[in-house]
Formats: C-alpha cells, sequence, structure tokens
C-alpha cells in the first residue's frame, strides 16, 4: 500500500496532521478549498458589517457593529496565516476580490458561489438597514456556532487550534446580535420588521448549508475535515434558531 493510502487510512481513524509536508494531496486541495470558504465569508461579513456601522441608533449598537467588523477580518487573518504555510500569497489574496460587492437585493442565489471567491451565498447580500443587519446576524451567527462544531475538530492540527480560538469571539457576535434582537422586538413595530427580515433572511442562511446531499461528504468525512452532514448541521441550526427567535416572539 503507497504512503498516501495509509496517510488516508491514518485520518479515516481520526488521526491528526500536523504540518504541510504531511499531507496528501488530494487532503490538500479539499483542506485550503475549506480555509478558503471561511477567509472569504469573514472577509465578506466584515465588509458588510462595516457598512452597519452608520445603520446603528447609538453608541453600544456601533460598538457592537464594530466589534464584528474587527474580529471577523482578524479571523480571516489567522486562517489565512495557515493557508500562507501551504504556499498562498496572502497580501495578493487579500487584495483579490471587492468584498463589499454585494449583488441587487432580489435576486436569488440559492446556494451557488459567484464572484471567483468563495464566500458563503448569503454574504453576496446587501443589508439595507439595522433592524436587516441584526437578524442576519443572529441567523448567521447562530449558523456559525454550528459549523464551528465542526471546524474545531478537523484534521489538520494547526488549523483546529485556529479554529477553537476563533469560536467563542464567533459565539460572542451572535450573542451581540441577540442583545440588539431584544431591543428591537421590544416593541410592536420592531417585531414586524424583525419578521420581514426574517422572512428574506432565513432561507439565505440556510441555503449556506449546501446540498443535503453532497457528493463530496464522504471523501472529507474520510479525511477528517467532515463529521456531520450537511443535513444534521441544517436540523442543528433550525433547532437552535427556533428557540432562540421564539423568546423574542418571532
Amino acid at each position: 500500500m503507497s504512503e498516501t493510502m495509509n496517510i488516508e487510512d491514518y485520518l479515516a481513524q481520526g488521526g491528526v496532521l500536523s504540518a504541510p509536508g504531511n499531507v496528501p494531496a488530494r487532503y490538500r486541495g479539499e483542506l485550503l478549498r475549506l480555509m478558503a470558504s471561511f477567509v472569504d465569508s469573514e472577509l465578506a461579513a466584515s465588509a458588510g458589517f462595516a457598512d452597519a456601522i452608520n445603520f446603528a441608533p447609538g453608541i453600544k449598537e456601533r460598538i457592537a457593529a464594530s466589534r464584528i467588523t474587527l474580529e471577523k477580518a482578524d479571523h480571516a487573518g489567522r486562517v489565512l496565516a495557515v493557508m500562507g504555510e501551504f504556499g498562498t500569497d496572502m497580501a495578493r489574496y487579500e487584495a483579490q476580490h471587492d468584498w463589499a460587492a454585494r449583488v441587487a437585493r432580489n435576486a436569488d442565489l440559492g446556494t451557488a458561489r459567484i464572484g471567483g471567491d468563495m464566500r458563503l451565498s448569503v454574504l453576496h447580500y446587501p443589508i439595507t438597514g439595522w433592524t436587516d443587519a441584526v437578524v442576519l446576524n443572529v441567523l448567521q451567527g447562530l449558523a456559525t456556532g454550528v459549523q464551528m462544531t465542526e471546524l474545531t475538530r478537523v484534521s489538520y492540527g494547526p488549523l483546529a487550534d485556529v479554529f477553537r480560538e476563533i469560536a467563542p469571539r464567533e459565539a460572542r457576535h451572535a450573542e451581540l446580535g441577540l442583545e440588539g434582537l431584544a431591543q428591537i422586538t421590544a416593541t410592536a413595530e420592531g417585531r414586524e420588521a424583525a419578521r420581514a427580515a426574517l422572512a428574506y433572511w432565513r432561507p439565505r442562511v440556510e441555503a449556506g448549508f449546501g446540498s443535503l446531499a453532497s457528493a463530496r461528504f464522504d471523501t472529507l468525512a474520510r479525511f477528517g475535515l467532515r463529521h456531520q452532514t450537511n443535513q444534521a448541521l441544517l436540523a442543528r441550526w433550525q433547532d437552535v434558531a427556533n428557540e432562540k427567535l421564539a423568546a423574542f416572539g418571532l
């Protein structure tokens, strides 16, 4: 049996790799794809919330939006540094796309990734106001929390370490969103605005979980880069989102 197959068997049994020189070629490709999707999504999210800062109704809210903007860019930088160990030109990577670019509000991308970058499709849509920003942050923040249960267990050790450092701050972003939603839904008018934003954002965040019958899942699971199916992650997010939103009468 070849050395590559021995490594794949090791990964399939829960093994962990620790350096770029240890990884098989196909594993390397899938790992870089995973990292690129995270980096691009964080950079696009940061750019989107940067615009939302000026929608904030008060200083506390401006600080929350600014914190999310800063920390998502920082998280992108941390994962991009791991990509750099595999030869990625970090400076060129950061500048190769317009992270603030958005499609028309009424566009329907489904799960498609457009424009050449790997951001989640939900991060191609524009934010139109404070309530819109808060609802997106709640839904996508809870989705990120569910995804982190996968990312913190990836079989490339240095990346898993970075995700474990990032996870608590990503969880705090969702908490900030829930705090903002509590203020918005304190009035009947705010609850109606929140319901309208939920109707817009919920299916778009749901699309970010990808195809429920992913052809690549078996390969990713064999490499230790995935553990739960898209369907299982989506169901977990739906349960968490329903529970959180019910507390606000939504």
